[in-house]
């Protein structure tokens, strides 16, 4: 069982926290604290595995208040206010719970925290401050701010206002309200646009066959012919033989 401790000023918020708590058969409710102070008194006396912490309270907020603890338990916050979500990462937060939310999306995050605890069992690692590197970037998706490495990512395919991020670590993409313009401009140099709805990370094409780059077997992604030029000149400056 992961023992969990719950903060909330709100009152109804803290409820419905707690029921959910309760509602996942592998956490443990060992408390509800409506203040960072009060949490602060319950940790001096018991210990947790994880907490659920709101951002916005008075007196000390949710963020300064895990910053404070000499050795944090594994964190999701909670909060309405989407601009706290990279500063929560920093303090190397499990997950990040925009809210309203769900279950489904409360079910999501116990899911994170339940493989970070088994993993921390499997392989004790020592923290490293500087691990917030230029390697990671962070999107919104549904009511959640993930963090997403970009080494892991295949390609990215536009769709009007949205984009579709394909992992080799998830079946599923991640979709997120963002431009391809935007996304072009945060990604390396080893990530081309080669289509107005693609970007392909170019150390993981397998193939180029004509008008299009071969991912895997099943995905094969066109070349637009404003996007051959540059995609044909990469390929020159890494072709071997006549």
């Amino acid at each position: 069982m992961i023992k969990c401790l719950a903060i909330d000023d709100e009152p109804l918020a803290l409820q419905q926290l707690a029921a959910y708590i309760q509602k996942v058969p592998y956490l443990e409710l060992a408390a509800q604290c409506q203040s960072a102070l009060e949490a602060r008194q319950f940790l001096e006396q018991d210990t947790v595995d994880a907490i659920f912490c709101d951002i916005n309270m008075p007196d000390l907020n949710g963020m300064d208040f895990v910053k404070s603890l000499q050795a944090p338990p594994l964190v999701v916050f909670t909060t309405a206010y989407a601009e706290y979500a990279v500063e929560g990462f920093k303090v190397n937060a499990v997950d990040y719970l925009l809210k309203p939310f769900g279950l489904q999306d409360f079910q999501r995050a116990a899911s994170r925290l339940k493989e970070r605890l088994e993993g921390q069992a499997a392989t004790p690692q020592q923290p490293t401050p500087n691990s917030q590197a230029e390697d990671t970037i962070f999107v919104k998706t549904e009511y959640r701010i993930v963090k997403v490495s970009i080494a892991d990512i295949r390609y990215i395919e536009g769709m009007s206002e949205y984009l579709k991020i394909y992992l080799d670590s998830e079946a599923k993409p991640i979709i997120t309200l963002l431009s391809m313009k935007k996304m072009e401009e945060r990604l390396p140099a080893n990530f081309m646009r080669i289509h107005r709805s693609y970007i392909v990370n170019l150390d993981k094409i397998q193939e180029v066959n004509k008008n299009r780059v071969i991912m895997d077997a099943d995905i094969y992604l066109p070349i637009g012919d404003i996007y051959k030029e540059a995609f044909q000149s990469y390929l020159d400056a890494k072709f071997l033989g006549k």
